[in-house]
């Protein structure tokens, strides 16, 4: 099905074609000059499989994980565009680390059919934040950059502020689950005028093990929040799972 693009969301494309213009961009992929993410390593993404399970998103051949069927977050489901690998990984890298901010648009691009397919009842769409250690550190918050144009694209508010962070937490790379729920354990607030008694939608650009997600879906859930869901770039998973 193709979306129908706004006003806004053609105005911010003109501007990046104009800056591509003035400075030529590289594939974060294969470092072709003149190309933000070529067609090529576009079509080289390793999509995520058929069966997951239904609430968490992670591979399974049965409908629901054996972590899910046991306990149930505050998110109704998550799911990931991508598998979290070359040349999904670059892409995100160099959004994240490299200052390529205009790869923002082109990864919301990618996620806009998908979600649209899930026909989720979405009112809004909120990004994970930063720290605001983090935040200064950046410069900017990279997930920021794929959920507003995907807001754009799937005609639903984007509340930047719907959620903070409450404090700032050590990187989860390397760390266990039960060591990423007690990192981020009351990590996040949502603002209750914004969020409650709306479905929203959190984006992030990977998930790993669903900790952050999950925290995030219980700050909203406080907050007032109807529903929650979720949806990232891509997912991390292990080479049984794949």
């Amino acid at each position: 099905m193709r979306l129908k693009k706004p006003f806004m969301y053609w105005l911010e494309y003109s501007f990046w074609n104009v800056v591509d213009l003035v400075f030529p961009p590289t594939c974060p992929g294969c470092q072709t000059i003149g190309e933000r993410w070529c067609e090529n390593c576009q079509k080289a993404v390793t999509q995520m499989p058929a069966q997951v399970c239904q609430v968490c998103g992670e591979p399974s051949p049965k409908t629901l994980c054996k972590r899910c069927d046991v306990s149930r977050s505050a998110v109704v489901h998550i799911r990931s565009w991508a598998v979290f690998k070359q040349p999904v990984r670059s892409a995100l890298h160099t959004l994240k680390y490299r200052h390529n901010i205009g790869l923002g648009q082109v990864l919301a691009e990618s996620l806009a059919p998908g979600l649209n397919e899930f026909n989720w009842p979405i009112q809004a769409i909120v990004p994970i934040p930063l720290s605001e250690e983090r935040q200064r550190e950046r410069g900017y918050n990279q997930v920021s950059l794929i959920a507003r144009p995907l807001a754009q694209l799937s005609h639903m508010d984007y509340l930047p502020r719907g959620l903070r962070r409450a404090r700032h937490t050590r990187s989860q790379v390397g760390l266990t689950l039960e060591e990423r729920k007690q990192n981020l354990k009351n990590a996040f607030l949502a603002d209750p005028k914004l969020v409650a008694g709306k479905n929203i939608l959190v984006i992030d650009d990977v998930c790993t093990t669903g900790a952050t997600l999950t925290e995030a879906a219980c700050a909203l859930s406080e907050a007032g929040a109807r529903s929650i869901y979720a949806y990232t770039v891509a997912r991390a998973i292990s080479h049984k799972d794949a």
